[in-house]
């Protein structure tokens, strides 16, 4: 058991995963690294719903992108996305190499 802000919780608390590293791969496709040594594939397009996110539709905001603190940010930090979702939205990255 764990307290946070006076709230009891079961079990223990979960590691916080942080973003360590960012490159864009495609339009609006990022390869995101998280401080699990995991390394997985985030397309931001589906966003595009969203009026926060819009703004990504223009390459040069886009082709902007940052790590603030453990997240990825565009427009000096204006939009952001937290790790977690990026984490839950996103898909392994595998490397085959071909013989």
């Amino acid at each position: 058991m764990y307290i946070i802000d006076n709230i009891a919780y079961a079990g223990e608390p979960a590691e916080l995963i942080k973003v360590t590293d960012v490159r864009i791969i495609d339009s609006l496709c990022l390869m995101v690294t998280f401080s699990t040594g995991k390394q997985r594939i985030f397309d931001a397009q589906p966003l595009l719903q969203y009026p926060v996110y819009q703004p990504l539709e223009n390459p040069e905001v886009f082709n902007d992108v940052r790590i603030e603190g453990s997240t990825v940010t565009w427009d000096g930090g204006a939009i952001d996305i937290a790790p977690e979702t990026l984490y839950e939205q996103s898909v392994p990255y595998e490397y085959k190499a071909h013989a």
